[in-house]
């Protein structure tokens, strides 16, 4: 298995084209959005959409950071509950929060369907497996907060998780009709092909090296041109680069994932055969779902670039066997990771880098609604002067306290669990 993520699945059947220049002139805009990911398209697309002149810059290919390595999973929320949100952000912030979020994955829906996304969206809902009886626990906190905040969740039991997964090997799920799957470098590409429909200009291979605001102006200077616009958005989460003007503070931690050949149709009959995407309540986290060819994708928290990463690849044989027994001789044949940037309370973050600049990170592996969310609210918030537009208040800054130990003791402890043990 190769972790080089140029080879990894997503590339490799991504249906949406690849087709953004490299930016060879100097361009003055209304806003320029540093990444082309999640966020920074999302902004790039609703800025535009609202008649503002846009120039979106990406410093290797749309996709090529988290959005285009993630699991695919289109969940409403976060990873905590409702009140753990409320208790780090307030009751009306975290209220807010809440909302916006629980309607993030019919926003991506949408945009998935006004735009014609060819992305592989599947819209059957996701499922959180309790992986012992302390994550079942977990799971019915979970669903008592979520219904009362409005959710339209259901509590399973093992017997119907069984049912739905295709697997005995979990005590219950939790399933969120809301959400779904997508191929998820597809949809960010398909979201940057719909922001030039919309007139935005997107550039990659286009690295900005230079950010300073000069009176009313930002400038943004690449080898091929500098970029002068009235606003800014800083989206570059955990792949950002080293500009001192928005370095966000975060630990990172990797994920990676696996992926079967296409199985044959009667194990794709009885394997997810709702077509959920699915994750379990593990510390070490473990994801599985179909694609659209058959592929089962199972991946979990861990580096495949360090010297113990076989640890790793070996522990996902294990796994894959430990939940579908049938698939013991079923070879996988790809293998990549990414990295997340993950925040101590696990709420994103947007700070006020300057005038009429923001920047956002923090998604802590919930990338895809949330990074579509908070792109459309900073760009409303820029472009109309309202910052009440904002998903989350804006701070001046965000610090984090021993990233690198805390990044080397996710690691360490995703390596120890994935050598010692087969079921978590």
């Amino acid at each position: 298995m190769t972790f080089e993520n140029a080879q990894n699945l997503w590339h490799q059947t991504c249906a949406e084209q690849d087709e953004a220049p490299v930016l060879s002139s100097d361009v003055t805009v209304d806003l320029v959005v540093i990444g082309g990911g999640y966020t920074g398209c999302s902004a790039a697309l609703h800025a535009a959409q609202m008649g503002a002149s846009v120039c979106l810059l990406e410093a290797e290919e749309i996709g090529h950071g988290g959005s285009g390595r993630n699991v695919g999973l289109a969940n409403a929320g976060l990873w905590l509950p409702p009140a753990e949100i409320r208790k780090h952000m307030g009751d009306g912030p975290g209220d807010r929060l809440v909302s916006l979020l629980a309607d993030a994955p019919r926003l991506v829906f949408d945009l998935i369907a006004r735009h014609g996304i060819a992305c592989e969206a599947v819209q059957n809902g996701t499922l959180h497996c309790a992986h012992s009886p302390a994550g079942f626990k977990d799971l019915q906190v979970r669903h008592t907060q979520l219904q009362s905040s409005g959710a339209p969740v259901d509590l399973l039991d093992a017997e119907e998780t069984a049912a739905r997964t295709g697997s005995d090997a979990f005590y219950g799920g939790l399933f969120d009709p809301r959400a779904g799957t997508i191929q998820p470098l597809s949809y960010a590409r398909g979201l940057a092909r719909a922001a030039v429909q919309a007139r935005a200009q997107v550039y990659q291979n286009s690295p900005a090296l230079r950010i300073q605001h000069d009176g009313d102006v930002w400038h943004v200077e690449t080898a091929g041109g500098t970029v002068r616009a009235k606003a800014l958005i800083h989206a570059t989460n955990a792949y950002h680069r080293d500009l001192a003007s928005s370095a966000p503070e975060y630990v990172p931690v990797h994920y990676f994932q696996c992926a079967t050949d296409p199985l044959p149709e009667a194990l794709r009959a009885t394997i997810l055969p709702g077509g959920e995407g699915c994750w379990d309540t593990g510390l070490i986290m473990t994801s599985f779902r179909m694609d659209e060819a058959g592929r089962l994708v199972i991946g979990a928290m861990g580096d495949l670039g360090h010297a113990a990463s076989d640890i790793h690849r070996a522990w996902v044989r294990r796994k894959l066997i430990e939940l579908y027994p049938e698939l013991r001789e079923v070879p996988l044949g790809q293998g990549w990771h990414g990295r997340i940037a993950m925040t101590s309370d696990h709420i994103p973050k947007i700070t006020a880098i300057g005038p009429s600049a923001y920047a956002v990170h923090g998604y802590s592996g919930r990338g895809i609604g949330p990074g579509t969310v908070f792109g459309k609210g900073m760009a409303e918030a820029l472009i109309t002067g309202d910052d009440m537009r904002l998903p989350i208040p804006a701070i001046d800054a965000h610090h984090e306290r021993m990233t690198s130990a805390r990044q080397i003791f996710f690691e360490t402890g995703a390596t120890l669990t994935h050598l010692f043990k087969a079921r978590f």
